[in-house]
């Protein structure tokens, strides 16, 4: 049996490789740019870890990239929300290094987007 190279199957790509731009990209700017627009508090520590705080204080940011504890749970984001009802419970929302930071600045988009309403 003679096959030709129209009858060979198609050679399917992971979506990674059509799309860098969903692979873990190293780089906090996208979060970093979205939350200094929208008046957050951006503090650097010497350790090179950042912490980002909301106007209102309900909402804290914190990429640690170079945070032993946060590495050895394999995360670099947190989120930390304080809700403004009384009896809501305080939540927490943690991304590993390989979530790119424009998803992570999607999620906070959404996020400050909601609370700023």
């Amino acid at each position: 049996m003679n096959t030709t190279g129209s009858n060979l199957p198609v050679l399917f790509r992971p979506v990674v490789a059509q799309h860098p731009s969903l692979a873990g990209d190293g780089s906090a700017e996208p979060v970093f740019a979205l939350l200094g627009e929208r008046g957050w508090t951006i503090v650097d520590t010497p350790e090179a870890n950042t912490h980002c705080t909301s106007p209102d204080g309900r909402v804290h940011v914190d990429w640690l990239p170079e945070d032993p504890a946060a590495w050895m749970r394999d995360i670099v984001w947190t989120v930390r929300v304080t809700p403004a009802e009384t009896d809501a419970e305080p939540w927490s929302q943690e991304f590993g290094p390989d979530v790119p930071s424009r998803a992570v600045a999607a999620f906070l988009d959404a996020l400050t987007d909601h609370v700023n309403r």
